[in-house]
């Protein structure tokens, strides 16, 4: 396992059509494939919040899958805030 200076944390906030298209799901299996941990849920005004943990190199890609979404989404916007890496998760997993 990796060192934990090796590990950060991402929250990502994802606006557009993301609810209703299965868009945790998406991102529960894309962060399980990347070895990742943490959590995303639908927020009340229509977005999707994640947070994760891992290498730099992983988070990028969950942002990437962020980005793009599954096939009945429309991402329109995505804000990143980047912090200190607390290794609280065993895994990744939706929220409510």
């Amino acid at each position: 396992m990796e060192a934990k200076t090796d590990w950060e944390r991402v929250h990502i906030y994802i606006k557009g059509r993301v609810q209703g298209v299965s868009f945790r799901w998406w991102i529960f299996r894309g962060a399980q494939g990347l070895g990742l941990v943490g959590w995303v849920k639908n927020l009340e005004d229509g977005r999707v919040e994640i947070l994760a943990e891992g290498e730099k190199t992983k988070l990028t890609k969950l942002i990437k899958l962020s980005k793009r979404g599954p096939f009945l989404a429309s991402v329109t916007h995505l804000d990143l805030v980047w912090e200190k890496a607390t290794r609280e998760f065993s895994g990744f997993e939706i929220t409510k």
